[in-house]
């Protein structure tokens, strides 16, 4: 495959992690637990203690990204290391630690790109009922107000809450709902309340920290119909309403998508809204969108006999009945994991996201998680993981050409890190972490063959043969 458009200098190549699944050190410094500290792990995965124990590897971490040409590096700041309970006491050791993790990236010619919360609510929030709490607004706007005090000088580019849509599809997959199944009405009415903290933490960033931008980070994915058969087209729109948009247009609009709310209408499951919130709504002006991209969905018409019987992660298909179900797309082929691979899909989300919203697009997650082995020389031969990216870098160039915005590229994962639900032994790095699920081993550091690659396509300005 060759790619010959040259991007930018200023395009922002990086690579993204997450706290609680590379940082460790879970109760080090004052930090307090989170829920992913408390949930019940899937079997045959490893907890979140150690991790990649990037807490105390940083430097080390962040000099490997900027010896692989990294522009950027997309981090997320642990809500309970800096205020243990969610919202009580400041911790300052967890201010200090990300003050050092910020000022290594700028001294390594890295732009530090902050995800302010990422699968991980304090669990004495959660306890008190989470996002179903009011309370939980003024708490995470209150975390705000520490990282813009702290870091707004220094950190140009903030994330406010990853991927909001999938925390309220699959909040009990992931770990961040430790309260099962919610009513249709309860699940909305946490929806209700991250899009309100999510609007008051833009309209706090823009006053403390004007320098720096924010914007929303959905994992967004285009959606296909099965057949040209009307009632499957209409299958898509509804699941692009409910996967996509419901969480974009209030982010950027400041409106409900209208097609979710007459649904929510319809079910007597419309969120309690308070007085003053719906123009909180729509002074948030996000300055871009920063997007999670992995792969398409497929839908057809609802059927009332469909049994929904297979497993289900972040990416996989669901249904909504009356709306929509999942279908196979056998034109795509799958990762090793069973996602499906689809760069093509990636220009045309691209393309519908952008011509909605006319904001520029950052892509702060995009990859392939794979059974990577450490040979005995020390190298790792990913080259799965060189083709997809290389698809990918090009389908986001073909993008660009048709007249997309594009701020950067931060694919996950910057090292290997737990996965959210399928331990270490699935791996997204750039660099190969030494450990298992069962044996933390040494921790090395070693360079997979992505690393170079990824290192000789910045240093060409995207492009490659």
């Amino acid at each position: 495959m060759t790619q010959t458009f040259k991007y930018p200098e200023n395009f922002l190549w990086g690579a993204s992690t997450s706290a609680y699944q590379c940082e460790g050190a879970w109760d080090e410094d004052g930090k307090g637990m989170s829920v992913q500290d408390a949930k019940v792990l899937p079997p045959n995965t490893c907890d979140f203690k150690v991790c990649s124990d990037h807490y105390h590897r940083y430097e080390e971490d962040i000099k490997l990204l900027a010896e692989m040409n990294a522009k950027a590096y997309r981090f997320s700041i642990a809500w309970s290391r800096i205020i243990p309970d969610g919202d009580g006491e400041i911790n300052p050791l967890g201010v200090e630690h990300y003050h050092k993790v910020i000022d290594c990236c700028i001294d390594n010619g890295i732009v530090p790109i902050v995800t302010m919360y990422h699968f991980d609510l304090p669990y004495e929030l959660e306890k008190k009922g989470g996002w179903s709490n009011h309370d939980t607004v003024d708490a995470f706007v209150k975390f705000a107000r520490v990282l813009f005090e702290e870091y707004g000088d220094k950190v140009p580019y903030f994330l406010t809450i990853n991927e909001q849509n999938v925390m309220i599809m699959r909040g009990s997959v992931i770990g961040t709902n430790l309260r099962g199944n919610n009513t249709l009405k309860d699940i909305f009415q946490q929806n209700h309340h991250m899009l309100v903290a999510q609007a008051k933490a833009m309209i706090l960033c823009h006053e403390i920290a004007p320098k720096a931008k924010i914007g929303p980070a959905p994992n967004i994915t285009g959606v296909y119909a099965k057949s040209c058969k009307p009632e499957d087209n209409l299958a898509r729109i509804n699941a692009e309403a409910y996967r996509n948009w419901l969480y974009l247009d209030m982010a950027v609009f400041g409106r409900y998508n209208t097609f979710f709310w007459k649904y929510l209408e319809k079910h007597d499951s419309l969120p309690e809204i308070r007085e003053g919130e719906m123009e909180i709504l729509k002074q948030a002006n996000p300055d871009f969108i920063a997007m999670n991209y992995y792969a398409t969905l497929t839908m057809q018409e609802s059927e009332e006999t469909y049994e929904d019987n297979e497993k289900k992660d972040q990416q996989s298909g669901y249904n909504v009945s009356g709306l929509f179900q999942p279908a196979k797309n056998e034109y795509l082929k799958k990762t090793p994991f069973g996602w499906g691979m689809d760069p093509l899909g990636f220009t045309i989300t691209l393309r519908q996201v952008y011509d909605r919203y006319q904001l520029p697009i950052l892509i702060s997650e995009n990859g392939i998680g794979m059974y990577d082995k450490l040979e005995e020389d020390g190298t790792i031969h990913d080259d799965g993981r060189i083709e997809y990216y290389a698809a990918h870098i090009k389908a986001m160039a073909d993008a660009i050409q048709d007249g997309v915005e594009m701020l950067g590229y931060c694919p996950w994962s910057a090292m290997d890190l737990i996965s959210t639900h399928e331990g270490f032994r699935k791996r997204y790095g750039f660099l190969y972490v030494n450990r298992t699920d069962e044996d933390l081993l040494d921790l090395k550091r070693y360079k997979k063959d992505s690393y170079y690659w990824f290192r000789d396509m910045i240093a060409n300005q995207g492009r490659f043969e």
